[in-house]
């Protein structure tokens, strides 16, 4: 058997080869969109993509299944539950997929979506205990998956949280020595303290894992809703596309290239420009009404929490990074990036009625603040706030900014931290483009405030 791990650290997802060498046949499980690098190891050891198997439709990105499908010819495959516009191979429980030797075993885990498989690796037919399995979000290292985020389109926490108990039990009955291999690590917005292991065990898992101790159904449903990051708006647009049967991504489309004047203008007739830079380069000089979203982070996830899906999207920032930024978009389906600024330093350098500055503020600075105002606001989650945050804060996540910004006076100044200073830089970037007119984030965000408190 082969058997190969990917990750993909800026959106904290795992996906999955499993090939048989007897029969040179392959199976991907929920693939990222751009799907080169399955397409590259399936033919380097010899193998066929035959088979897709997502586990669920994603929320936090687009899965590259219809991309391998369109590579390769190969039938997309998911629980029975399962309804989309594009054909699928529906699975019941227990259905077992013969590659050759290697056996793929579906059991429907739903809880995190109605529609939630998770697969048994057999890596011979005749073996009764899976090798490893496949949990896809139902079952995480050191958490489970979250219950909360469909109840914008039909299920409740409650009814999907009491269906997640059932169905991680039973993953829990598996012997103690069976791998567990989650859809995503830590990082992801799908639950609230996954761990960073890139696999684990069962028998670890009931040692570890909070949601896995004793206890009943109600008390288990409260325990894995609270305390969860706020969900950002574009998860419910991913959730819907993967189901359709959307465009394939062109990996290798090359973006048009425009002047800050001409970007100015599209912006004006409502595209979004994402300066892509360092928040220390962005504050320096930037076009008026641009959004930071550094690249050197949780560059997609981030924008998708201030962007609204389906905006045109103008790039701003190194040239050398265009194609990784527009890539990056379309992994969480946010396929309209329509050009790039060609010369961001030199028109900015050329037309200074277009290019503001922003205002950053040491940590030091905050103490020197009249307690009143300004309006000072933590952009970080829930679970990251339980360690402290600065007296007199308002704690409003940066996934939830968009919907909560009718809560500030515009009229009054923003100071705006998050943990180290590049959320907070996106979320100050956003309310100046939203009509915030004085507007400051904190340098080093609450790590430089707290190692300046007295011991």
């Amino acid at each position: 058997m082969i058997f190969m791990q990917y990750q993909l650290p800026c959106l904290s997802l795992s996906s999955y080869l499993i090939g048989d060498e007897t029969s040179g046949r392959a199976v991907v499980v929920d693939p990222q969109r751009d799907t080169a690098q399955y397409l590259a190891d399936a033919e380097a050891n010899g193998l066929t993509i035959t088979q897709v198997f997502l586990t669920h439709f994603h929320a936090d990105y687009v899965s590259g299944h219809l991309e391998l499908a369109a590579a390769t010819g190969a039938e997309i495959c998911m629980g029975e539950v399962a309804e989309a516009e594009f054909p699928i191979r529906s699975m019941a429980d227990g259905e077992r997929l013969v590659l050759g030797d290697v056996v793929i075993e579906t059991w429907l885990t739903p809880g995190h979506t109605p529609e939630s498989a998770t697969y048994l690796v057999h890596e011979h037919q005749e073996d009764v205990t899976p090798t490893a399995i496949l949990t896809g979000d139902t079952l995480f290292v050191n958490d489970v998956g979250r219950p909360d985020l469909l109840g914008a389109i039909g299920f409740t926490a409650e009814q999907l949280g009491a269906q997640l108990y059932d169905s991680v039990h039973r993953l829990a009955a598996l012997p103690d020595q069976v791998r567990v291999y989650p859809g995503h690590g830590a990082g992801s917005a799908c639950g609230k303290q996954l761990g960073s292991d890139p696999f684990t065990t069962i028998g670890q898992q009931k040692l570890d894992n909070y949601a896995l101790q004793p206890m009943a159904r109600r008390q288990f449903v409260d325990l894995v809703t609270e305390g969860q990051p706020a969900a950002p708006d574009y998860f419910l647009h991913d959730a819907l596309m993967n189901r359709r049967d959307h465009a394939v991504f062109d990996i290798d489309r090359s973006l048009p290239l425009i002047s800050l004047a001409d970007a100015a203008q599209r912006q004006a007739r409502g595209a979004v420009v994402i300066d892509t830079r360092d928040p220390a380069d962005f504050a320096d000089g930037h076009l008026r009404g641009a959004i930071n979203v550094p690249l050197d982070g949780r560059f997609a996830e981030q924008a998708g929490m201030v962007v609204e899906a389906g905006a045109e999207v103008i790039l701003a920032g190194p040239s050398e990074r265009r194609n990784e930024a527009m890539v990056r978009l379309a992994r969480i389906g946010f396929d309209q990036t329509t050009a790039a600024i060609e010369d961001l330093e030199r028109d900015l350098g050329a037309a200074a009625h277009l290019a503001t500055e922003s205002s950053r503020l040491p940590a030091s600075a905050l103490a020197e603040l009249d307690s009143d105002d300004p309006q000072l606001i933590d952009v970080r989650n829930p679970g990251e706030t339980l360690s402290g945050t600065i007296p007199g804060a308002t704690e409003i996540p940066l996934g939830a900014l968009a919907r909560r910004a009718a809560e500030l006076d515009p009229q009054r100044p923003v100071v705006v931290y998050c943990a180290s200073g590049m959320r907070s830089s996106v979320a100050a970037s956003w309310l100046a483009a939203h009509g915030f007119s004085d507007v400051a984030d904190v340098v080093g965000g609450y790590e430089a405030w707290r190692l300046l408190q007295p011991a």
